[in-house]
């Protein structure tokens, strides 16, 4: 590799990666480039010396750096702790003044044609990307980067601005709408089942009756489950049941949204009309309709009813995913819930309101304070999603071409129980015969077994969380139901740590009491 000149702007970076080659080596050649050229570097494997707590590591250099480095391999894209890395990297940058740190992902033999998963996808929309094919680009990329930092010119890119030398994001992958066959190739689980999967498992009745449901005019459907549960996979179908009756479809994800959105009601209201008319595709007239002798309840219902809705023949199904994001802000949440009741009781009187469909997707009980007559969560099709039953995990394993029996569905249930993810990983894991039911079932709560990533991703999320960590450790120690405060007690439920019983919880499976039982030095 040719000598590189050292900028003239110290930096720090973190390099976010798969402990996997070709990730892992690119990620050494990068580390040792950064530092050769007077920057400071952290690389996990590097920097984290033996004995050291990883979780406070990792979050103490995220917050310091100035460049987050993404290698984007096809492995590294399906890694649940580097999407988190990738999360908190966002939220950081949206929430600093200085957009630090600025997101700098790189495609390791990852082409454009193939899809990030739904987090990443929005995580990184507008935001530059680099390819990285052959080790001859390792210099060229690092030279551009090195000139960038010297220049100043990576903070433009973090607010939209492209540049000749970098890719803009992929385009959207547009959803392939064949039939699946009864048995197909292994698919890795990451989040959003596609539309086209095999391995999407219907839970009777829910799916029919929310395709019947969403056809009713002014209609509002409520799907809570834990996060990864299949709520996100189920939106989708419903507003492609939708599409298929020649409705106009938005999907819309509070996930995604920068932090600064959040700041006050007005703020929030705006970026909301303005989202849903872009993906629809009509010009932003917000100037027009915001008038500021009204309250923005006032304006936003009227950039709907007077703009928006008048501007479309057909219906609209609005599908509003993880609105968890808005119960952490009750100073927005309350009036923005009221307005979406509104809007539903409107459609029961107006027919400008009867085009409008709304399916809300939420993780958690929702616990802010609010008027129960001005609640979308006492009203619609409320639907609950269960956990796989062991005839839906047996047909998923004859999906994967595993001729099991309700012996062996049995045996992975008293692990991982009917979670859909979970049980989705290990069949994926065995089809591929990267490993049998047996290791599975002896290294599932270990480090070193198909979950690792999985149960760090959520180490980390409970160590930057002390009160969640008390309590679960609380939890785990047990063996009989135990009662929590009930903000923690919701907080955990929507992590899918917990199941209820009564008003008390037990561990979501056993996979989690062995993992945090171990990890938490519970005797």
């Amino acid at each position: 590799m040719p000598t590189l000149p050292a900028a003239s702007k110290n930096a720090r970076f973190f390099i976010s990666y798969r402990s996997q080659d070709p990730d892992l080596s690119l990620a050494h050649n990068f580390y040792e480039a950064i530092k050769a050229a007077g920057h400071e570097a952290f690389m996990a494997g590097e920097s984290i010396r033996l004995g050291e707590k990883w979780p406070q590591r990792i979050d103490e250099e995220l917050k310091l750096c100035d460049y987050f480095l993404l290698l984007l391999s096809e492995r590294s894209a399906t890694s649940e702790m580097v999407t988190e890395e990738v999360r908190q990297a966002k939220q950081l940058r949206d929430s600093s003044d200085e957009h630090k740190p600025v997101i700098l992902p790189i495609r390791v033999n990852f082409s454009w044609s193939t899809p990030l998963n739904y987090d990443l996808r929005g995580y990184l929309q507008q935001i530059q990307q680099r390819e990285w094919k052959s080790a001859a680009d390792t210099p060229k990329i690092l030279q551009e980067i090195f000139s960038l930092v010297a220049n100043g010119d990576v903070e433009r890119l973090a607010d939209g601005e492209t540049s000749s030398d970098f890719f803009p994001s992929s385009p959207p992958h547009p959803l392939t709408l064949s039939p699946p066959l009864p048995v197909a190739e292994t698919e890795l689980p990451e989040g959003q089942v596609d539309l086209a999967s095999a391995f999407y498992i219907e839970r009777p009745p829910i799916e029919s009756r929310c395709y019947e449901a969403i056809l009713k005019p002014g209609s509002l459907i409520r799907i809570k489950a834990p996060r990864q549960m299949g709520k996100t996979s189920l939106m989708a179908r419903i507003l492609y049941q939708a599409s298929q009756q020649d409705y106009l479809t938005v999907p819309l994800s509070f996930q995604l949204a920068d932090g600064k959105v959040f700041a006050d009601l007005d703020k929030f209201l705006k970026w909301f009309c303005a989202s849903v008319g872009r993906r629809l595709r009509i010009p932003n007239k917000l100037a027009d309709y915001w008038d500021d002798i009204f309250g923005s309840k006032d304006n936003c219902t009227a950039y709907f009813e007077e703009y928006l809705l008048p501007e479309i023949s057909q219906p609209l199904a609005l599908g509003l995913d993880e609105v968890d994001r808005i119960f952490q802000h009750p100073e927005i949440a309350a009036d923005f819930f009221g307005l979406l009741r509104a809007w539903h009781e409107d459609a029961k009187n107006r027919d400008i309101w009867k085009k409008l469909r709304l399916v809300v997707v939420h993780s958690t009980e929702v616990y802010i304070p609010m008027n129960i007559n001005q609640s979308p969560f006492n009203v619609g099709l409320p639907i609950e999603l269960p956990e796989f039953n062991a005839q839906q995990i047996l047909d998923l394993a004859r999906k994967h071409g595993l001729n099991w029996s309700f012996t062996q569905v049995e045996q992975l249930m008293a692990m991982v129980g009917g979670h859909p993810y979970l049980v989705r990983v290990a069949l994926y894991h065995i089809a591929r015969r990267d490993i049998t039911l047996n290791l599975l079932l002896q290294t599932a709560p270990t480090e070193a077994g198909p979950y690792s990533d999985h149960l760090r991703r959520h180490l980390w999320n409970l160590e930057q969380r002390p009160e969640l960590l008390a309590a679960i450790k609380k939890v785990v120690a047990n063996t009989s139901p135990v009662r929590l405060d009930s903000i923690q007690c919701f907080k955990l439920l929507s992590m899918g740590l917990l199941q209820q019983q009564g008003n008390d919880v037990t561990p979501r499976c056993d996979l989690y009491r062995q993992y945090f039982c171990d990890r938490l030095r519970v005797s």
